[in-house]
């Protein structure tokens, strides 16, 4: 009886190994303040840390790296040219929170805009790249949506191309996970424009809110977002030698608190795969 106990037992702990999340839940020592969050090995595609990834919540500005995905996709395509000079709608002008400060112009380029959305999470950028590629918000919103379920984001619901806050607007950590990884992949150099620590436009300049470019040599991007009521979020993308690591830190109390977070994710994240006891593979800060 005994014997077949043991047997019972080692079958079900074998069979774990093939039937459980391969999440590498190894990583307890981690604690983050933030109320989802999830990290990947972007170079091998293991989930190295999870925290509530299927946690439903509101993207915020997030909600960009989906409407710049499109943005890039329609270039690629020949659709749309950063050439372009992009009407400036009244509903461009009057959109608030972050800005570029649009409301004096009529036309502005595309790549101006496109770097408006990825380094200052301009919300007036957005709508008017929206209206410029999809005819309408309605329009690409309905394109927004159409990608991310070919992405295979199934739990995210889009309502607008900036992120303000919507009913109905909802997306987990790890739906933004699979959209950044897509975006990474298929439009590597937009990494070029995410990793700017600022950008200055009509003779304004503005800070990328990611602080991150600044305090770590590793880290390239990509962004960061807020609504009052999901919290603070960041994606933070840094790549050291072959491996680039991805994480997503969500609804954080604020941005000290989020960089810090994530700064940790990312610094366990490089160990876990170097293997332990290296000090050498922590994040890089610069003086």
């Amino acid at each position: 009886m005994k014997i077949r106990k043991f047997a019972l037992y080692l079958c079900l702990f074998v069979a774990s190994f093939f039937f459980f999340d391969r999440e590498l839940l190894a990583a307890p020592r981690i604690k983050l303040k933030a109320k989802s969050a999830i990290l990947i090995n972007d170079s091998n595609g293991t989930i190295l840390y999870a925290k509530n990834p299927d946690r439903p919540m509101q993207p915020a500005s997030l909600t960009k790296i989906l409407s710049l995905y499109l943005v890039h996709e329609a270039i690629t395509q020949g659709k749309i040219y950063p050439t372009d000079r992009v009407r400036i709608s009244m509903n461009a002008q009057i959109t608030g929170g972050s800005s570029m400060y649009l409301v004096d112009e009529t036309e502005v380029v595309l790549d101006d805009l496109i770097k408006g959305m990825a380094v200052v999470s301009a919300n007036d950028a957005s709508i008017a790249v929206a209206e410029h590629l999809g005819g309408s918000i309605n329009s690409f919103v309905r394109m927004m949506n159409a990608k991310a379920k070919a992405l295979g984001m199934k739990r995210s619901h889009f309502v607008n191309p900036n992120g303000l806050p919507a009913r109905g607007q909802v997306t987990t950590a790890r739906d933004i996970l699979k959209l950044s990884r897509a975006y990474i992949r298929d439009f590597p150099e937009a990494l070029q424009i995410h990793s700017m620590q600022e950008y200055t436009f009509a003779n304004i300049t503005q800070r990328n809110s990611n602080t991150l470019l600044k305090q770590c040599d590793d880290v390239d991007g990509l962004k960061t977002g807020f609504v009052r009521a999901a919290g603070f979020h960041l994606v933070a993308t840094a790549k050291r030698g072959n491996t680039r690591l991805i994480a997503v830190v969500m609804g954080e109390k604020n941005p000290k608190i989020r960089a810090r977070d994530t700064t940790k994710l990312l610094e366990q994240g490089f160990r876990m795969v170097a293997g332990k006891g290296r000090a050498s593979v922590s994040i890089r800060s610069r003086s």
